[in-house]
């Protein structure tokens, strides 16, 4: 009974205790959370005047239907009538063609002068330099000979060496005479990396540096002369039909190249083959003809020997 009678009473305590859910309870069918409602953002209502609301236009939009057009009618278009001082333009077809020389001018107008060295503007153009030729391998570009009538002698092929910070730079120095066996003879030198690309070069070089060479009807030298050019000296004497050029070292390739037959050479100073064919050019340009020394002098060139 004392346990029954407490329970009652505990029960009583927690019937009649305020909760302070109780508002809750009354209302069992209470809404806890409200509709979602837009608001304009937090810096327009510090600044109210900036926000206007934006007003949707109700009037529905205006749709128009052609119902007299036919969609399988036929519409024809007609052109405006042209001015009574309309001139056509001429058809690109009809004219005169242009012959090959305008074209090769407008051609070098636009992008330079033509690798063949001719020119039809009057720039300076280096008939000497080879053309470039495009090859697949790698990407590289391969030089032709240029067909300009000079033939290409190698005189000589050299190591040389550079030494800087990191080392030696290892390059090739070639010397080469051109000359077209008809006076015309240049003696050229070059380096590069590679043997190919220095013989290449030193041909430019020499095809810049042409000089012509005085003979007389059979082939060799009017008269004697000498050069020097550093250490080397070399003796250069005409030579009578027949007896062919006695010369040797890189005296020899230069007459040769010039097409000289009938001459003597010696090289009296240093064997360097370099200063040897410069000499050889120095000798040859102080050479004149009989008929050029008779006009400075004022006199016919039978008297030069009286």
């Amino acid at each position: 009974m004392a346990a029954a009678s407490s329970l009652s009473t505990f029960s009583s305590l927690s019937l009649s205790s305020p909760s302070r859910f109780s508002n809750f309870t009354s209302q069992p069918n209470h809404t806890f959370f409200t509709s979602k409602t837009t608001h304009p953002p937090f810096h327009l209502l510090l600044n109210p005047k900036k926000f206007n609301p934006i007003k949707l236009n109700s009037t529905p939009a205006e749709t128009i239907f052609y119902d007299n057009s036919d969609p399988e009618e036929i519409s024809t278009f007609d052109p405006p009538e042209c001015p009574e001082d309309f001139i056509e333009p001429p058809s690109f077809d009809e004219g005169t063609m242009e012959s090959e020389e305008e074209i090769a001018k407008a051609y070098e107008e636009l992008y330079g002068s033509a690798y063949s060295g001719e020119t039809f503007l009057g720039n300076d153009v280096y008939v000497m330099d080879a053309k470039v030729k495009k090859t697949s391998g790698f990407g590289k570009a391969k030089k032709e000979k240029a067909k300009d009538g000079f033939d290409e002698r190698v005189v000589q092929v050299r190591r040389v060496t550079k030494v800087v910070k990191g080392g030696k730079q290892l390059h090739f120095r070639a010397i080469v005479v051109v000359g077209d066996k008809k006076g015309q003879v240049g003696v050229g030198v070059g380096k590069a990396k590679e043997v190919i690309a220095a013989v290449q070069k030193s041909a430019v070089n020499a095809r810049r540096n042409l000089i012509t060479v005085p003979m007389t009807k059979y082939l060799t030298f009017p008269h004697r002369s000498e050069g020097d050019f550093g250490a080397a000296r070399v003796m250069l004497r005409p030579a009578a039909p027949g007896t062919g050029v006695i010369a040797g070292g890189a005296v020899r390739i230069v007459l040769e190249m010039a097409g000289v037959e009938n001459a003597l050479g010696k090289q009296l100073g240093s064997n360097n083959a370099l200063n040897n064919a410069r000499a050889t050019v120095v000798a040859v340009q102080k050479m004149r003809q009989f008929s050029e020394v008779a006009q400075e002098r004022g006199i016919p060139m039978e008297e030069l020997w009286k």
